[in-house]
């Protein structure tokens, strides 16, 4: 009678854990600290949306010229998948200045009948503090921001493009030099005004050599290449490209949910192309100034040189 009763207790406590997972899915993903959001404007903290109060017009597009010549690719001061540090070669190229925000992702969608930026259903709940027009779009997969890149006649970066255009010649390890600030960039560390992604640009501290904000924090970025642990040490010295394919597609930066040490620009992460999440943007590349032109219809913005008067980031020589 008792092994009668045991195995009934244990068929119903294997029955039960069989079943969280259905009854997380039916319930939905309970809201993150930094997706809340307050029921009314009156209990919102006067620090979460510190923009909010001010009407924000959509950013003008810019692109940066990243000229030609050799750069420090990679750190022997960081993880396997960073080494081996090396100067590699990359012919002139252009990069937005800021990552791509909701205004000029909800153009695209417009103009094309792409699916809108968005987490699957079985995400967060709450998703209105990320639709600011000048935040950057984030639920965004892989494949979103290829094809956005595209309708805009340009492509996503490579991930030596993007690590240049963030990082500069010199090798250093955060866009602003080799010491790390806290607060240097929209991170998790501390307490900087920003629940969530903050306005492209407004960290200002958070900006390249050549003018390039929002590197090292406030989202994450897709880069074209496929992920390969040691695709340094195979890669060509001159323009290199990545694997010809892969499983998981190479994110770059870090996010406003970021902590922990391993926050430098040379830090590499990775996740399937079809991944969408609150932490991901991008931002898109072209391979010469003389390619910018018009895409049906899409202005193409402002073409600056290297050099920038916004932020507080050391220009080269």
């Amino acid at each position: 009678m008792l092994e009668t009763r045991f195995k009934v207790i244990f068929l119903i406590v294997v029955l039960f854990a069989a079943s969280l997972p259905l009854i997380a899915i039916f319930r939905g993903t309970t809201s993150t600290p930094f997706e809340a959001e307050p029921q009314s404007a009156e209990q919102a903290p006067a620090s979460s949306t510190p923009e909010s109060s001010i009407p924000e017009e959509p950013l003008a597009e810019e692109l940066v010229t990243i000229p030609a010549g050799p750069f420090v690719r990679g750190t022997n001061q960081g993880g396997f998948d960073e080494r081996p540090e090396r100067t590699i070669y990359l012919d002139e190229f252009l990069i937005d200045r800021y990552e791509v925000t909701n205004t000029q992702y909800a153009a695209f969608v417009k103009e094309t009948g792409h699916r809108k930026s968005g987490p699957p259903s079985r995400y967060a709940k709450n998703t209105m503090r990320m639709r600011g027009v000048n935040q950057p779009a984030v639920y965004v997969s892989w494949e979103d921001a290829k094809a956005y890149c595209e309708w805009r006649g340009r492509r996503l970066p490579t991930e030596a493009e993007w690590e240049k255009a963030m990082r500069g010649t010199d090798g250093r390890l955060w866009p602003w030099g080799n010491v790390e600030v806290p607060n240097g960039a929209n991170w998790a560390r501390v307490d900087d005004g920003f629940k969530v992604a903050a306005p492209v640009g407004q960290v200002r501290s958070d900006v390249s050599p050549y003018g390039v904000m929002d590197g090292a924090g406030n989202v994450m970025e897709w880069v074209d290449d496929w992920y390969l642990e040691g695709a340094y040490a195979e890669a060509a010295d001159r323009n290199p490209v990545g694997p010809e394919y892969g499983t998981y597609k190479v994110i770059r930066g870090a996010a406003y949910t970021s902590s922990g040490s391993d926050l430098r620009i040379t830090t590499r992460s990775k996740l399937m192309l079809d991944f969408r999440d609150e932490t991901i943007g991008f931002r898109c590349a072209q391979s010469s100034a003389g390619s910018a032109q018009s895409v049906e219809g899409a202005a193409v913005g402002e073409i600056t040189g290297n050099q920038s008067s916004r932020g507080s980031g050391t220009r080269p020589k």
